[in-house]
């Protein structure tokens, strides 16, 4: 919960002094419709998110489900273009925030002032450096520094409310200014569900909270499809989670707007983007409030892990299964080290501003919130909840009309997240294309049949196998293919053959494990298999068969028909095309030495 909870808890840094800015004396009013979004509609769709998707992927991976082929690709790359805007602004964004706390403090020396893209980047690149030491030190600094700032925050905030028993003096000046502002209680309610967007960075930990469910236990007797002790574990991390945010939003909120007077809260003001500091300083003094003022910013900077953490559970789950980055995409270490580097980039291009980055943030932030509305929404009328069902649909308008007034008052956003979803697209397909030819299979099994048929049909160390597509399967066509490797590569007469036939499968997978049967059909021995790629599952399967039964294949192969280069993008986005030559790359990369090679014959 910690580990989420850095990027959830520590917008306490800021959100007080935005929802002051945005709603005024509105304020708690304005916070409590985010409390009551946040436990009526945010806590239940990623409770059941949690149930769906128990393993870290999130809404993501619920709505990879529902649409398949390359529709279902690119609609999670375009997801995991938002999921990369909200993360990594989230590490950014708060690094940023962190050295505006630094250099704003009274003790800070002057020549801080000036060097926030420094400091920013040391603060960055000293996050990147925990995670390369290890994940275990990184969760446990977790646990330390939300505990010791909520702590903290206890005692500010308390020592604020028993300010204004003993001088309500502030709570009247409220009041007054509420009620000459706004007299009709209802028109209170619409104003503050107007500037209900404006706060929605406090919702911001529920994506991250569920990015980390890999790292909570499971039960005995938990299996992979079904972890209940891990999603038992997650909806406990998720409730408890937003409980303690709400009550700590509602209670800064009031302390904070019948406290600080407001012109503060306005650029340049001394409370400007930190309002519990502001308020740490002026009541406990300036040692307590240099002492809230670091923890503060040790939460903020370290907010960056839990975003990290999410990214490199995404990651490695989605782009190599997909074929759309590289393999070593999978191990943690390189990847920090990527990651770390667009997060400098990141920095620097926004000279370390925190209000530049702030759309784009809460842009990330609602897309897959609306996304994860939407997956429930469908789920549930899927399996025939119908209440369920509207209840959703109704969460699902409230995050999109949220996500539409943000992106219409800050179109920056949209902009920026549109720039990480092109830039995924554009490193996945060429990723894609790079590896196109490579053995794209996790693995290759034969039952018992196949491994009859196999054994049947070789000549001592040689299996004739002639490629066959599974479309046209009437006697007369396999005869018809038999003679023609006859004539076309001179086969002998009298030799055994066995045909081979791939059923294409879902061609936008990259690999997949590939299950080899045996059949006869019209007194023909073929084996079968379903795969992403004709060409690479015969060059699999080859590789296999050699491997397990030390059989050479020699695989038969007629040229195909049509344009080259149309055959090759056939390849690449369907996985047909150009089999014979394409097979014949794919066991060259696969198998360096010439003489251990099966060989492809083509006529």
């Amino acid at each position: 919960m910690c580990l989420s909870g850095l990027d959830y808890f520590s917008t306490l840094g800021y959100q007080p002094a935005i929802a002051a800015l945005a709603a005024g004396a509105l304020a708690p009013l304005a916070t409590l419709i985010l409390v009551a979004v946040t436990l009526g509609a945010a806590l239940p769709v990623y409770r059941r998110v949690a149930r769906e998707s128990p393993h870290g992927q999130g809404s993501i991976a619920m709505l990879e489900r529902l649409l398949p082929h390359w529709k279902g690709k690119l609609f999670v790359l375009a997801l995991l273009g938002f999921a990369a805007t909200d993360f990594m602004i989230t590490i950014t964004l708060s690094s940023a925030d962190a050295t505006a706390h630094i250099i704003e403090n009274p003790i800070t020396p002057e020549w801080f002032h000036g060097q926030q893209v420094i400091i920013t980047l040391i603060l960055i690149l000293l996050l990147g450096a925990l995670f390369l030491r290890g994940f275990h030190e990184v969760i446990w600094l977790a646990v330390g520094l939300v505990a010791t700032y909520l702590a903290l925050n206890v005692v500010v905030i308390a020592t604020a409310f028993v300010s204004l028993i003993q001088n309500p003096a502030p709570v009247d000046h409220w009041w007054l200014n509420l009620t000459a502002e706004h007299s009709n209680p209802w028109m209170m309610i619409a104003i503050a569900l107007l500037v209900f967007p404006k706060l929605a960075l406090g919702l911001s930990g529920f994506e991250t909270g569920v990015a980390v469910m890999p790292q909570i236990r499971s039960r005995a007797g938990d299996t992979e499809t079904n972890p209940l002790g891990r999603i038992a574990g997650a909806k406990k991390l998720l409730l408890t989670a937003a409980l303690t945010m709400s009550v700590f939003l509602v209670t800064s909120s009031i302390v904070t707007t019948m406290l600080i007077p407001a012109p503060e809260f306005q650029p340049g003001g001394a409370a400007n983007g930190r309002a519990l500091s502001f308020l740490a300083h002026n009541i406990l003094g300036e040692g307590f409030g240099s002492i809230y003022d670091i923890s503060t910013i040790l939460i903020l900077w370290f907010a960056g892990a839990s975003a990290m953490a999410g990214m490199l559970n995404l990651i490695p789950r989605y782009l190599p299964r997909f074929g759309m980055a590289p393999e070593w995409a999978r191990a943690i270490r390189p990847l920090i080290l990527v990651l770390i580097g667009v997060a400098v980039v990141i920095t620097l291009v926004f000279d370390a501003s925190v209000d530049a980055q702030g759309a784009a943030y809460a842009t990330g932030v609602l897309v897959l919130m609306t996304s994860a509305a939407v997956a429930v929404c469908i789920s549930a009328k899927r399996k025939g909840q119908r209440w369920q069902a509207i209840g959703f649909g109704a969460i699902s308008v409230i995050f999109l009309y949220t996500t539409g007034a943000n992106v219409v008052e800050r179109p920056d956003g949209i902009r920026i997240a549109g720039l990480f979803i092109v830039g995924i697209v554009l490193v996945s397909l060429i990723s894609r294309f790079r590896r196109s030819t490579e053995l794209r299979a996790t693995s290759v099994s034969f039952d018992e049949a196949a491994l009859q048929l196999v054994r049947e049909s070789a000549e001592g160390s040689v299996l004739r196998v002639i490629a066959h597509e599974p479309v046209r399967m009437s006697a007369a066509r396999y005869r018809h293919k038999l003679d023609h490797a006859r004539v076309a590569s001179h086969l002998p007469e009298k030799s055994s053959v066995v045909f081979i036939e791939i059923k294409v499968s879902d061609f936008s997978d990259f690999a997949q494990d590939i299950l080899v049967t045996g059949i006869t059909r019209h007194g023909f021995p073929i084996l079968q298999a379903s795969a992403p790629s004709i060409p690479t599952a015969i060059a699999a399967i080859a590789i296999a068969i050699r491997d397990q039964s030390g059989i050479m294949p020699h695989i038969y192969f007629r040229w195909t028909e049509g344009d080259p280069v149309r055959n090759l993008m056939r390849f690449i986005f369907l996985g047909q095309g150009e089999i014979a030559p394409l097979t014949r790359e794919v066991l060259r990369e696969a198998e360096p030495a010439v003489g251990k090679r099966p060989w492809v014959h083509v006529g």
